[in-house]
């Protein structure tokens, strides 16, 4: 019998696979942090990519905005945003004149701890910091619809603001691709109809995800959105699997994204060399709950034989969701009755339906058994899942279901893994 060893809810966790079923465990690349991260933030400041200095370019009257990812991601905002503060004052913009926006998307709102922790105290005393009220009609403005004809509803002190700056980090993610660069507008500051859509555009691929796909129509949906915004500059980063800062990324929304997709690619690309019957996706780091560590799914689903089972472990201690607590209704329907119904207007929660949309993808093209603390039993049935009472549980059932000359995978930090077929790895 094999020992595997994963992260899990901040520990590390063994299990046991038998040696004939263990097929390869695959891990993000190491990679080594930066030694100076705050150096490192002045040098990309200094040399922006694809765009001048930003002290070059902003006004003193500028009414500037800067939107950062919430605390679901490791971004480190309360490193960048004093730097970047730094600049706009060096320009003449005061304190007073630039405000933070949480780009939640449709996730909770932050609670005020949560936000001086993602910022930093200092900051969040010196500029006004505070959440993208997602669920308010009057803190969004509708800007008509994007290139695709995706309405575009958008927070306000955005829209308005006259320079937008976006952070984030960019890994492979199953909608856009990459997470990082337009996302933190769409959907990260957008109405909770914008995101549906873009979301239920995701799901067009032809049974599978966008994963790793850098040029999508989602990106470019995407892209457009932030355009329209004005959001012309990023400050993106790409990190380790223990969040610790590769690069940094700042300058021009398209070229300094294009440049951290590569490095990107090169930590979290992982070549496999067969495709399994069995693969155990451990949803670290995204773990808060099943919205998060739902992402752990799109890369096992991309290497798993059709009709094989996914093993999903994730700690989940807010459950499957805190936010969208109407969508076990209907997240083990298959995938083409959950669009029917949104479309036809028995669904009304759009984010729900395009992510349950997903997971029903995946289901359909394998099996999935669950081992979560946070999710309970019956909960796990409403997703269409199976419950299991631990790792090695799960192992068992799976290897019941796909017999025992099956062969298993294992991803130890999922959401953030990007397969690629070892014969496309060797001809990159």
């Amino acid at each position: 019998m094999a020992t595997v060893t994963i992260p899990f809810d901040g520990n590390p966790v063994t299990f046991g696979v038998p040696d004939r079923s263990l097929a390869e465990i695959l891990s993000p690349k190491p990679s080594t942090p930066v030694s100076d991260l705050e150096r490192a933030i002045d040098a990309a400041l200094d040399v922006p990519i694809g765009q001048e200095p930003l002290e070059n370019w902003v006004k003193a009257s500028d009414r500037v905005i800067i939107v950062s990812d919430d605390n679901t991601r490791l971004t480190p905002a309360d490193r960048i945003i004093p730097a970047l503060l730094d600049r706009l004052n060096k320009a003449g913009i005061p304190d007073d004149h630039v405000g933070c926006i949480m780009a939640l998307g449709t996730h909770r709102y932050m609670t005020d701890a949560e936000i001086k922790a993602k910022v930093g105290d200092h900051i969040y005393r010196r500029i006004h910091v505070f959440n993208h009220e997602w669920r308010d009609p009057e803190a969004l403005v509708d800007l008509g619809t994007s290139n695709q004809g995706t309405p575009l509803l958008v927070n306000r002190a955005v829209a308005e603001a006259d320079v937008v700056i976006g952070l984030g980090a960019i890994v492979p993610h199953h909608i856009p691709g990459f997470s990082g660069s337009s996302k933190i507008i769409q959907p990260g500051v957008c109405g909770a109809r914008t995101t549906a859509e873009t979301h239920l555009l995701s799901c067009s691929g032809g049974g599978d995800s966008f994963l790793g796909i850098a040029d999508n129509p989602v990106r470019r949906d995407m892209d457009d959105m932030a355009d329209r915004v004005g959001m012309h500059t990023i400050f993106n980063v790409v990190m380790d699997s223990q969040g610790g800062v590769v690069g940094v990324f700042f300058g021009d929304m398209r070229a300094a994204f294009k440049a951290g997709v590569k490095m990107a690619t090169d930590i979290y690309g992982v070549a496999y060399h067969e495709t399994p019957d069995i693969v155990l996706a451990n949803s670290y780091p995204c773990d808060l709950d099943f919205w998060q560590s739902h992402k752990s799914q799109y890369p096992a689903q991309r290497m798993v034989r059709a009709g094989g089972t996914i093993i999903v472990c994730t700690p989940a201690p807010e459950g499957v969701s805190p936010v969208h607590t109407d969508l076990l209704d209907f997240t083990a329907w298959s995938s083409k009755e959950i669009k029917a119904a949104y479309r036809e207007g028995r669904i009304k929660n759009g984010v729900a339906a395009a992510l349950a949309t997903a997971w029903a993808m995946v289901r359909e093209k394998a099996s999935v058994v669950m081992y979560s603390p946070g999710i309970p039993a019956a909960d796990k049935a409403r997703l269409g899942h199976t419950h299991a009472d631990s790792i090695d549980a799960a192992v068992a059932e799976a290897l019941r279901r796909q017999g025992p000359e099956a062969r298993l995978s294992v991803l130890t930090h999922a959401p953030d893994m990007l397969p690629i077929p070892a014969f496309e790895s060797r001809g990159k």
